[in-house]
């Protein structure tokens, strides 16, 4: 499976530098077409509006495999600042309520299955699933981690054995 063919959402985001920073959420459970649809106005007015210091920020909001919202700000124009970050963690946190979904679980882990499908687990689960053979150190795994925009396109999907989710279970 290719990172591109599996991660075009990124391709379509508007002109960003590959140095825009990256924030991954992901979710407990897939988000359905009405949450989606309720969370995406919401998100395009929050990165329309986010701010950093006063100054705009360039950013982009997406909701990808109905469990993940990736959050980048082109830092070339204006620079993140811990108020902005906080910003942000506050509005998905008023998102995270008003849907009854956590996107705060670092423990969950997105990887490819045998039909390339993304599919999400818990750490305890998926360390069963390494256990049951399930998954192998071949096994691709969604980098939630990728710091920037670049890292994310290039680095999107990671074996098992040189993943950071390889180090935790």
């Amino acid at each position: 499976m290719k990172n591109d063919s599996l991660f075009a959402t990124v391709a379509e985001m508007p002109q960003l530098s590959p140095a825009s920073r990256v924030w991954i959420y992901t979710t407990a459970r897939p988000l359905t077409d009405a949450e989606q649809a309720q969370l995406l106005p919401e998100l395009q007015r929050f990165v329309q509006h986010w701010t950093a210091h006063n100054a705009a920020l360039k950013a982009t909001a997406e909701v990808f495999a109905n469990q993940m919202i990736i959050l980048v700000v082109d830092e070339s124009q204006a620079g993140a600042s811990g108020c902005s970050i906080d910003k942000s963690v506050h509005f998905l946190e008023q998102q995270s309520e008003a849907l009854g979904v956590d996107f705060f679980d670092r423990m969950r882990f997105g990887w490819v299955n045998e039909m390339g499908q993304i599919v999400f687990n818990a750490r305890d689960e998926f360390a069963l699933l390494k256990v049951t053979g399930t998954v192998t150190d071949d096994t691709l795994m969604v980098n939630s981690l990728a710091a920037n925009l670049s890292e994310m396109k290039e680095k999107w999907l990671i074996p098992l054995g040189k993943s950071w989710h390889n180090r935790v279970i």
